[in-house]
């Protein structure tokens, strides 16, 4: 069975990459459709019997290496973090495939684009299954492949390729920590495979090294190292610029792996080192910290934003933000609770979007829309309840991963959990507001289209809404459902066994009832305070953004980052690279070498040229010079 998960796809992927001219679109379709959906099917099951049984597995595939210390198999690791994972990527994925023969129906390259998104499943898989760290690095290098693939997958626009080598670049960051501190890891413990590494912790916990002047702990330079990695995949303030950028592919990639996915593999990472983490209080709190700043920093950003999809993608940051600081006040188990509800109401606010971008004919501007709620009913109603989850409205799914989030920061009773609590439920109010804005703007008031006639507008096909339907179904009760059996006091232990390690148990206390309220009714309040300032009353919004101009443009130019990087690398770079090339590679490099040489031969040919006057004096001149040079060498010698 797990065989299957792990292969069809991949199959999948070669019969639509490779023969997808020769089956035709259609079919191509409809096989990658098939496999990922079989594949998330068997991933359920997989899911079932760990939860009923207990079961675990550790299936060789193939040794992959054998040399000297270095063991490393292609495996297929079981246990309760990887079924979760298994769910995640293969149901998302195979209700994007099903999705996107309805989206990109008109598009002249479907056989390829699903090929990719089978292929990016495959690696997705590849990652999540690894018992070491070298298998880990492979699928984690594949998934950022395949991102740039589809990044750029309308490669015929400037801006859609320009995001995809950003996403590369800015990924390439994070992927050198997480190389360095896989080299780390096995030069200390002379080995990559998890269960031998982290048996050996304990016993290194206390060892230091002297690196550029300091004593550092060896655990806390891995901890970082890998956070690193984490920090990049994951879209993390700093390593977080490619992500809104990204929103250039076509928006079944978004929901796939910008939402569902590859943005939470940093996630996956730091909670499937554990036992690594739990050591370093370093590390723990450098992850709390960047969690909820990034967490803050995104949905500010996400507050004055147009591009439906950019809104959409920086709630994605921003809720990563939240399972980071999740993290790092050691709720590990919480964390994955909201990744998991996280996946189902995140890819269908942005399936939900890409219904309404498909109605609009391409258009994003959430200015150029509104009063289409009772054009596209089904879409409406659908990102209404990914709305009503993502921002924790009562007994929805966010309404019990995220509130559990910002309980157990607070219960942390730590100066930076209280931090950390604090950030989230502002955040949490931020949040609400955006997203609400996002709804009013796009499905009520006026319409503002220009472009497209009012009568014209029409709902998406079914192929498209069924998917949205099953993950509506996510939104709504995955949280209620699996509350007790991931993060219940009594029978989380139990069920997430050995996949995550506590050092210390979590609290089990509650927090004061007053702070229990907090959240949900600030989140309550917000919907009425939201359609006063975006339906009702927008002239009192503008006159908001004008009595606060210095902090809207600090908003709207995203805390200028990209204006950042760009002044310190961008340019930077630029003017190294034109400096080595006028200077050594034209100036020295070409001058001396490829021009000055056929320079030279051609100046020799010009004065060579001259003899050839067709005088015979001449010709025996020279014929005598040269026979006395070659009589006086002879002579000499």
């Amino acid at each position: 069975m797990e065989y299957f998960i792990l292969f069809l796809p991949l199959i999948a992927a070669i019969i639509s990459g490779f023969f997808g001219n020769l089956i035709g679109a259609r079919n191509s379709e409809i096989i990658t459709s098939l496999f990922t959906s079989i594949a998330a099917i068997l991933s359920i099951l997989i899911f079932y019997k760990v939860i009923s049984q207990n079961y675990e597995n550790d299936l060789i595939i193939a040794t992959w290496i054998n040399s000297g210390l270095l063991n490393v198999n292609w495996a297929i690791k079981i246990d309760t973090l990887s079924s979760v994972m298994l769910v995640v990527v293969t149901l998302i994925s195979s209700l994007v495939h099903i999705y996107s023969i309805g989206y990109m129906s008109s598009d002249p390259h479907k056989s390829r684009f699903m090929a990719y998104l089978s292929l990016f499943t495959f690696a997705m898989l590849t990652l999540v299954t690894a018992d070491n760290f070298l298998q880990l690095f492979f699928g984690w290098e594949g998934v950022g492949l395949c991102s740039y693939f589809l990044i750029g997958f309308w490669y015929k626009k400037n801006s859609a390729n320009a995001a995809a080598i950003k996403a590369f670049l800015v990924n390439r960051v994070g992927d050198f920590g997480l190389a360095l501190g896989i080299f780390l890891v096995f030069y200390i413990f002379g080995s990559v495979n998890f269960d031998e590494v982290f048996q050996q912790i304990p016993e290194i916990s206390d060892k230091k090294i002297n690196f550029v002047g300091l004593n550092l702990y060896f655990v806390d330079i891995i901890c970082v190292l890998l956070f690193v990695g984490a920090m990049g995949k994951s879209a993390q303030i700093i390593l977080h610029t490619w992500l809104p950028d990204a929103m250039e592919g076509p928006t079944p990639v978004s929901a796939l792996i910008h939402a569902a996915t590859m943005v939470t593999a940093g996630v996956f990472l730091v909670v499937r080192c554990s036992p690594i983490y739990e050591f370093s209080d370093l590390a723990l709190n450098l992850i709390t910290t960047i969690g909820m700043v990034t967490a803050l920093f995104a949905a500010t950003v996400a507050l004055v934003q147009s591009d439906i999809k950019k809104i959409i993608a920086y709630s994605t940051c921003s809720q990563l933000g939240y399972m980071f600081f999740a993290v790092g006040v050691g709720a590990y188990n919480v964390a994955m609770f909201h990744l998991f509800t996280h996946a189902f109401f995140k890819a269908l606010l942005f399936l939900g979007s890409g219904s309404v971008i498909h109605s609009f004919k391409n258009e994003q501007d959430i200015n150029h829309m509104g009063g289409i709620y009772k054009c596209l009913p089904y879409t409406y109603i659908l990102m209404l309840i990914g709305t009503l989850a993502l921002t924790g409205f009562p007994f929805f799914s966010g309404f019990y991963s995220k509130d559990a989030i910002i309980e157990f920061a607070y219960l942390k009773g730590s100066p930076i959990g209280y931090y950390a609590a604090i950030v989230g439920v502002f955040t949490a109010l931020l949040t609400s507001i955006y997203s609400w804005r996002l709804i009013f703007k796009t499905f009520h008031g006026n319409y503002n289209n220009k472009k497209i006639k009012f009568e014209n507008m029409h709902e998406s096909p079914l192929v498209m809404i069924l998917p949205l339907i099953i993950l509506a179904i996510g939104a709504i009760g995955s949280g209620y459902l699996f509350k007790d059996l991931f993060i219940g006091s009594e029978t989380s232990y139990s069920f997430w066994g050995n996949s995550i390690k506590f050092l210390e148990p979590l609290s089990t206390s509650h927090p004061p009832t007053w702070f229990i309220y907090l959240t949900p009714s600030i989140v309550i309040f917000s919907i009425p305070l939201s359609y006063y300032l975006f339906v009702k009353n927008k002239n009192f919004t503008e006159k908001i953004v004008e009595g606060n101009k210095p902090l809207y443009d600090f908003f709207i130019n995203k805390w200028y980052f990209d204006e950042l990087y760009n002044f310190i690398f961008v340019q930077l770079f630029k003017k190294i690279g034109y400096f080595f090339w006028k200077k050594i590679d034209e100036g020295i490099i070409d001058k001396f070498g490829p021009d000055g040489i056929s320079n030279l031969i051609k100046n020799l040919s010009l004065k060579a040229v001259k003899f050839q006057s067709g005088y015979i004096y001449q010709y025996a001149f020279v014929m005598l010079i040269g026979f006395s040079i070659l009589l006086t060498f002879l002579i000499i010698n």
